[in-house]
């Protein structure tokens, strides 16, 4: 294999683990940007999109197959995350706005163990397979590499939903009301907007946007369980992190990143440090910037 045919290859398998880092990555910083809450719970609402997916798509198997089993199950995950996002924003994190930032986090933490515990009791502890019945060797050859249909299919759709977050955040009122309670809470309690409603909105994006990647999971890793969060949660987190938690493009910026120097890093390193240098780049990035690629430094008014 030659030095091109093994950059390209790595380039494609940094894409796609990159993709599912920054689109749970968003769900962080968009939660974090408008109430500075880390929200842990996160990384198990990406869990649960997957089992939905998986179970969706098992029902609807017996009537259609392929790609529109697989985007309506994606759907129907979609939807059941964004519920189980605004539930808990609802009756674990709304009631103690006010309370210390510490009191919030312990919270997120306790309310992703229930989600992992009741997950695994529901599901079992057995990872389950997704027989997704689509070709994963048709693809498009160049010299030895082969990229797979599916795998293009993939990255583009995160690019997609990438792009269609930014538009909604900058274009939509809606995301300019994101913007506003992100700088202001009180002064956008003045100018009549719901802070309350605009905060469930979003963590019904961002628990949506996580279910996509649980969907994107099954196809490409052909299984699920109930642990799978856990990793991808915490390179996620560093994904955000890396790029300015809170900030939208810093999360995508982030989470590219970590996915192309993981890809590259196992290629030269091995796969034995795929993870050694995921926070490796933290530590690293914490100490030269803590702040992040595009985060800003916050001034906190006393």
């Amino acid at each position: 294999m030659s030095t091109w045919e093994v950059i390209l290859q790595q380039t494609v398998n940094g894409l796609i683990s990159g993709s599912f880092y920054a689109l749970v990555a968003l769900g962080y910083s968009m939660v974090y940007g408008i109430i500075r809450l880390l929200n842990f719970a996160h990384a198990e609402i990406y869990m649960t999109g997957a089992f939905v997916c998986l179970s969706v798509f098992g029902l609807l198997s017996a009537f259609i197959t392929g790609w529109p089993a697989i985007i309506l199950a994606t759907l129907a995950a979609m939807c059941a995350a964004a519920a189980l996002g605004f539930l808990t924003q609802r009756f674990a994190y709304r009631p103690l706005l006010g309370a210390p930032r510490l009191s919030l986090l312990i919270t997120a933490i306790g309310v992703g163990l229930v989600i992992n515990n009741g997950m695994m009791n529901i599901a079992g502890t057995k990872p389950r397979p997704f027989a997704s019945g689509l070709d994963n060797t048709a693809g498009i050859r160049f010299g030895s590499i082969n990229i797979t249909y599916i795998q293009i299919i993939l990255i583009v759709t995160a690019a997609l939903v990438m792009l269609g977050l930014t538009l909604f955040i900058r274009r939509t009122m809606t995301g300019k009301a994101m913007r506003a309670i992100s700088q202001d809470q009180d002064t956008c309690r003045l100018m009549g907007i719901n802070v309350n409603k605009i905060i469930g909105m979003t963590f019904m994006i961002g628990s949506a946007l996580a279910a996509i990647a649980g969907g994107m999971a099954c196809i490409y890793y052909y299984k699920v369980d109930y642990t799978m969060g856990y990793i991808i949660g915490i390179k996620a987190f560093t994904a955000a992190v890396v790029g300015g938690i809170g900030s939208i493009p810093g999360a995508m910026l982030g989470g590219l990143l970590l996915g192309l120097l993981e890809a590259f890093g196992t290629q030269i390193l091995g796969s034995s440090w795929k993870d050694a240098i995921a926070f490796g780049l933290l530590i690293l990035l914490l100490i030269l910037r803590p702040n992040g690629l595009l985060g800003k430094t916050e001034i906190e008014r006393m």
